[in-house]
Order: structure tokens, then C-alpha cells, then sequence
């Protein structure tokens, strides 16, 4: 709270009272233990005196959005990251509508992937120097215009080759999340218990995002026509990113530049890399393996509920007052994601529903607690590239583990047999995260 002014040039009126007798000037003024009455006369000071300091929430959530801006960032950051679950499904839909073929849509949307996963640190490093709005604006406004271009190929049946050329055009998109992520460092710098609560609400924006992202992408080109998920996406990142740079009073001011050069030099930093990889191939080859199981309309809220328990999870892991060690969270991931093979074994969907309900409250947690680690390891000047860098690891690993889970399930002797390699992945990010050896954080 201010404090009162006492300059002598700040309450001339005072001079002009009679002067008061020592005792009563070394007297502290009376502090009214009520409100005032409407109206009546007031003395220089009073609004000082009555003033009463905002007391903190209890609830950390709350404590988190009670910060100046906080709200009006987060909204505009939580509209431009549904597209990010909308883009992939829509530009499916799309393309197979257009020429009968979900080996080209899924070739098209890997190499759109593909591409954004390569050009995404070097926008970061652009963020990092010259700030969010500067550089987020016109880089969403180019990725946006190649989702245009690739509708108006798709819709004109243009040659196949065009449509993997402007897939790629697409790969300018920043990353909004790890663009929030920074903003609760700025704003929460130094307060390890609020920035972990920020780390868990970011996650389970996440979650929430790729769990409702295909579902309105669905729902939209099903009831319009197959162009409009992407004509719809493109609206909502384009104005979600631009609602959110306008909040300039919670954007991280440019840090001087370190002579660490990249943040691949940060000692930890490739180790943790590592573990973000093999975190990946969890979730890449849990989703394939889980859809060529079901095989059916059921699988996609099937697999939805592992979101839903990782988001769940990620709330309340942020409420906790003590985090915990990244290789406990990636031990308790090896454990549960067991139970999806488990119950894969028992043939009933029930119980595979179940268990991926289970499994998934290990990635929340999980997630939270690297992010948290590599905030700590990445210098500022940095911090946006240095976690865009986990993001393209995470990319990296979800198409290595898309990749192994489709082979396995055209290939394993049984079904439940892809369920392994969720299992083997895990337990390989937990073998890295016993070997890492950060020098800034504790793992």
C-alpha cells in the first residue's frame, strides 16, 4: 500500500492549524477502526489512515489472477491455444474430404508439424530479442495466411505437391503457452509456490485445449462444411494473439542478451531434453495404439479421458504447497501407465477407459514439474526459446512414438501388445531423469 506523502510540500493545509502542544505531537494519530460517513469532513491523510491492505487469498488460483493483468493476458492467450487441437483434425477432414485420402491428409499435417517443430525456437529466439508483440503479431499473421492458401489449394484441388508446400508456410505459429509461461515468470519472479501454481494452470490449459480443440474442429466441419474447422481456427488464433499482446503491462521487458548463446549450452539443459523426448513417445504412441485398439467412434472420447485426468491432476497438483522431484512424478508414470496395458489384456473397454483415466494424472504433474526445472536452468534473456526448445522435444518424441505405436499395432501378435511401448518410454524418461545432472535446479 502507499504510504502518505509527508513532504513539506504535501499537506500545506496542515501549516495553517494551531499548533499543537509537544505531547499531543508525539501522540501517533488515531486510526479510524471504521468506515467513514458519506460526506463528512475530511482531514489531509484520511484515505491513508483508513486504507487497509488487500488481504491475500487462500486459494492460490485466486492469488494467481488477482495479480494486475493476469485476466486479460490469459484470456486472450486461452483463445488463441484452442486452434492449436483444431488445426490438425480440421486440415484431416479437409483434405480427405477433397481427395478421398487420409494418407495424404495425415502426410500433409506431419510435414505442416514437421516444419513448425524446426522453425519454432528461431521465432522464440526473435521473441526473446525483440519482444511478444512485436513478433508474435506478424509471425501468427503469416502462419495464418498459409492455413488460408491451404484451404484455397484444397478447395481448387490443387496438385498434391502444393499442399505440402503450403503446409509448410504454416510453420511461423508462435507458442502462445510457453509465451503465458513467461508472462507468470515476470509477474511472479522470485515466488517458487505462485509460479508452480501458474506452471499447473498452464498445463491443464493445455490439456483442456487438445482435448476440446477436435471436438469443436469435428463438430464444425460435420455441421458446415469440411473448410470451415480451419476457416474457424484461424479466426480464434489470430484473435486470440492479438487480444493477447495488447496486454503490454504484463509483457516480460527484453532482457539483456547473456553470453551463453543457446540454451543448448545451459549445463542440464540437453539431459533434460532428453527426458522431454522420451515423455513424448508416451503420449504419441498412447494415442495411436489406444486408437487402433477401440477402433471405433468410442475412441476419441476414450482417449479424451486421459486428458481429462491429466487436467484434472494438473489443478490440483497446482493447489499443493510442495512440489515434487521430477523423477518421482516420471516413477509414478512407469506405475500407472501399466494399468492401460493391464486392462487392455482383459478385453473390456470399460476397464481400458479407466485406466487411461488413472494413467493420465501422471502427466500433469510430470509436465509441470520439467517446465518448472527448465525455468530455473534457462536464463531470462531466453526463457521463451528455452521452453519452445522442450515443446519441439515433446513434438519430436510424439511423432518418434506415433511412429513406433503404428507399427506395433499393424504388426504385434495381439492388440493389448502396443500398449508396451507407452510402458517402455516412460521407463526410459525416468532412466534419463536419474542420470540428469542439472547444475541450477535439483531434479
Amino acid at each position: 500500500m502507499p504510504q502518505p506523502d509527508l513532504s513539506p510540500t504535501a499537506a500545506p493545509r496542515a501549516r495553517e492549524q494551531p499548533t499543537a502542544s509537544p505531547r499531543a505531537r508525539e501522540r501517533p494519530p488515531t486510526v479510524p477502526t471504521g468506515p467513514t460517513t458519506p460526506g463528512a469532513p475530511t482531514t489531509p491523510g484520511d484515505d491513508e489512515r483508513t486504507a487497509a491492505p488487500t488481504p491475500t487469498p487462500r486459494n492460490p488460483y485466486l492469488r494467481l489472477f488477482a495479480a494486475p493483468g493476469a485476466r486479460a493476458f490469459t484470456a486472450g492467450n486461452l483463445i488463441a491455444r484452442l486452434p492449436m487441437g483444431m488445426f490438425g483434425v480440421s486440415a484431416v477432414i479437409m483434405i480427405a474430404a477433397a481427395y478421398d485420402s487420409y494418407a495424404l491428409a495425415g502426410a500433409v499435417t506431419a510435414t505442416g508439424t514437421a516444419a513448425g517443430a524446426l522453425t519454432a525456437p528461431w521465432i522464440a529466439r526473435l521473441v526473446d530479442r525483440h519482444g511478444q508483440a512485436r513478433i508474435a503479431v506478424p509471425a501468427t499473421a503469416y502462419a495464418v495466411l498459409g492455413q488460408l492458401v491451404l484451404l484455397l489449394c484444397v478447395h481448387a484441388k490443387a496438385p498434391v505437391w502444393a499442399l505440402f508446400a503450403t503446409a509448410a508456410l504454416t510453420a511461423t505459429s508462435p507458442n502462445t503457452g510457453g509465451m503465458s509461461r513467461a508472462r507468470w515468470a515476470h509477474l511472479f519472479r522470485g515466488d517458487r509456490d505462485a509460479l508452480h501454481t501458474a506452471n499447473a494452470f498452464e498445463q491443464a490449459v493445455d490439456e483442456l485445449c487438445f482435448m476440446l480443440g477436435p471436438v469443436v474442429a469435428a463438430l464444425v466441419c460435420s455441421t458446415l462444411f469440411p473448410e470451415a474447422g480451419t476457416l474457424v481456427a484461424a479466426a480464434l488464433f489470430l484473435g486470440g494473439v492479438l487480444v493477447f499482446t495488447a496486454q503490454r503491462s504484463t509483457e516480460p521487458p527484453i532482457a539483456p542478451r547473456t553470453a551463453a548463446g543457446s540454451p543448448l549450452r545451459v549445463p542440464g539443459m540437453i539431459p533434460l531434453l532428453a527426458v522431454f523426448l522420451a515423455t513424448g513417445a508416451v503420449f504419441g504412441s498412447m494415442e495411436v495404439v489406444t486408437l487402433a485398439y477401440v477402433d471405433g467412434p468410442a475412441a476419441g472420447p476414450v482417449l479424451a479421458l486421459q486428458a481429462a485426468g491429466s487436467c484434472a491432476a494438473g489443478l490440483l497438483f497446482g493447489r499443493a504447497r510442495r512440489t515434487a522431484r521430477l523423477r518421482t512424478c516420471l516413477a509414478a508414470m512407469a506405475v500407472l501407465m501399466t494399468l492401460p496395458l493391464l486392462a487392455a489384456t482383459t478385453g473390456s473397454l470399460l476397464a481400458l477407459a479407466a485406466g487411461l483415466l488413472v494413467a493420465g494424472m501422471a502427466t500433469a504433474p510430470t509436465m509441470v514439474t520439467g517446465m518448472g526445472m527448465l525455468q530455473r536452468l534457462t536464463p531470462t534473456s531466453q526463457l521463451n526459446e528455452g521452453m519452445t526448445l522442450a515443446v519441439t522435444a515433446l513434438l519430436g518424441g510424439i511423432a518418434a512414438g506415433s511412429a513406433t505405436g503404428g507399427w506395433a499395432a499393424d504388426h504385434a501378435p495381439s492388440p493389448a501388445f502396443g500398449f508396451l511401448i507407452p510402458v517402455t518410454a516412460a521407463s526410459l524418461a525416468l532412466t534419463l531423469a536419474l542420470t540428469l545432472r542439472a547444475t541450477k535446479a535439483r531434479a
